[in-house]
Formats: C-alpha cells, structure tokens, sequence
C-alpha cells in the first residue's frame, strides 16, 4: 500500500490532502461519498490521522467529485474521531492547493471556486498575487443560534450551527489552560448530548456538538476576541477555527455585538488569525440565519508517500491524547 498526500496548515492547523493511493469514493452526494470513506476507507483515516503517521489533532481530506457541474470540487473531511460535517480551515487550505496544483486554473487577481462539502455548497474568492495564493475568503452554509442561555453547571453557554454544531463558552484561553479545557470541552460535549438531540432541521446527517469554542474579548476596534475550540475526541484546533468562526458571527450578530458588515478578528490559540463579517441574512427551515464570510491564508508544509509494512503491528496506529 502506498498513500500519496500533500500537506498544509491553515493558521497553524494542520491539513492533509489525499492525492493517491486511494480508490475513488462513490456515491451521489458528499454525504453519500462521506458515508462510503467510513464504510470502506476507515482504515485509510486512522493510518494517516494515527501516529506514528499523524497525531491526535491531525486532519484530512479525500478530494471527491462535487454534487454537480456547479461546483469546481467536492471534499470529504477526517479527523481523529471520524468524518466531519465541515473544516472551514480545510476548505482555506483545499482550495490553495487545488490552485497551486492546476487542478483548478489560477489567473492574477480574485479566483472563484466552488467547493462542495458535506454541509453543502461553499463558495471561495482565492487572492493570487506574483503567481501565489495568498489569502482565501469563503461564504458559509447559512448559520444560526441554536440554543442561548444553556447553563452546565457554572458555565452558560450558546450552541450555534456554522457548518457544524458548536457550544460557545467564555474562558480564559491561554496555552497553559490547554489541558483543562480540553477536558472541559469532552465534559460540556458529553453533557450537551445527554441534554437534548443537536439536530439541523433540514438534513438529520448533521447533528451532534462537533465542538466546543472557549473564547475571550480582547479588543473593540475591530471587535478581537481570541479562541480554542477542542472538537472531535478531544482534539485542539490551532487556528481560530473556520466553520466556528462562523458560528460564533452568528451569535454576535444576534446579541448585535457586532453590526452586519463589520469585521470580526478572531484569533487562535497560538495568535494565527482569520478574518470574518455577516454579510446578509437568511433563514433555515423558518429559523432566522445569517449569511457569513471567513478569509484566511493557507501554507505548503510538505508531500509525502505512506506505506505499510504487513509486519507492522501497530499499522493501524495509536492515539495517544
């Protein structure tokens, strides 16, 4: 077996994009290709998240054919728990490579290209300057509050839908304090899930808390507030977390924190950066929605080529977290 990659980080976190070695994922929809990469390729997953290929905060993707002639790409995402519903850091980083490798044409100037993922149909601006990419800009799936004033113990907290599911809780985030709220957030998770279903009420595949966003005020002008989001099984998003930013723009447009149009600097953990604003509103299934964009800059980390030995007893992996 030999697996053929290209890596990135987008702000820090890392991205690992699947180039070869891997049959084509079927099905007629993202989600029908997403169902097939747990049912068939799972063991693709854990060699390549797992060490002692990976670590426990590593992520990925399977490049897919999109939904339909209406999009330039399809994408399904992994992590260390399984496959995710969205990676707003992963379609920065997807749609950089898609550009740097021709799979997509890049000219001078803004580029469009239009991602399908498991969520539903994102659309990008890349900014290609002197021949490179240096930033990319996407509008989200539609996002909303789904829940205010949840109170787990001493924490309240927001649930919003960026994508994916996220509980929103203020913090003191520090690299320090990682241990703890890393624990936090499997606790608050655990606890979410024992209080009620988290269900999107148009498609019943996205469901569930994917993660929980600690998060601190830092500066007024422009609005900067610093963040970690732990998600999966406990796993850390070095960036500030792009389909979170999401979530979290919808929550401060609701309290009217921050006034449609204007930016919101959201940083991570180890000081990266992503950019987004509301840019117009929506609804889902009758719910009031915003519609979002979240730039950011994504960078070539490496390519590499995985094997197997068959007497490999750990070719599966571990994780160790």
């Amino acid at each position: 077996m030999e697996i053929r990659t290209v890596d990135y980080h987008t702000a820090g976190e890392p991205f690992r994009i699947v180039t070869g070695g891997v049959d084509p994922l079927q099905g007629a929809t993202i989600l029908d290709k997403r169902r097939d990469a747990h049912e068939r390729f799972d063991h693709v997953r854990r060699l390549l998240v797992h060490e002692p290929r990976g670590h426990a905060d590593m992520y990925g993707c399977h490049v897919v054919t999109p939904n339909d002639d209406g999009a330039d790409l399809g994408v399904v995402f992994f992590h260390n728990a399984g496959y995710s519903t969205a990676c707003g850091h992963g379609t920065i980083a997807l749609v950089t490579w898609a550009l740097d490798e021709g799979v997509v044409e890049r000219t001078e100037g803004e580029n469009h290209v239009v991602v399908d993922v498991p969520s539903g149909r994102i659309v990008t601006w890349a900014l290609v300057e002197s021949g490179r990419v240096r930033s990319v800009r996407f509008r989200n799936v539609p996002s909303y509050v789904h829940a205010s004033g949840l109170e787990i113990g001493e924490h309240e907290m927001e649930i919003a839908f960026g994508g994916a599911f996220y509980a929103s809780v203020e913090e003191h985030v520090e690299p320090a304090e990682l241990p703890r709220l890393i624990e936090l957030g499997r606790e608050l998770k655990r606890s979410i899930e024992e209080w009620q279903d988290v269900v999107h009420p148009l498609e019943p595949e996205l469901r569930d808390v994917y993660g929980v966003i600690f998060w601190q005020h830092e500066d007024d002008d422009p609005l900067t507030q610093r963040n970690v989001t732990v998600f999966a099984d406990g796993e850390v998003d070095r960036s500030p977390c792009g389909s979170g930013t999401s979530a979290r723009l919808a929550i401060l447009d609701r309290s009217g924190a921050l006034p449609r149009g204007e930016e919101l600097r959201h940083l991570s953990i180890v000081g990266t950066e992503f950019r987004g604003r509301v840019v117009g509103e929506t609804e889902v299934a009758g719910l009031p929605a915003v519609v979002t964009e979240v730039e950011g800059s994504a960078y070539r980390t490496g390519a590499h080529v995985f094997t197997v030995d068959p007497d490999d007893p750990l070719a599966d992996g571990f994780l160790l977290r």
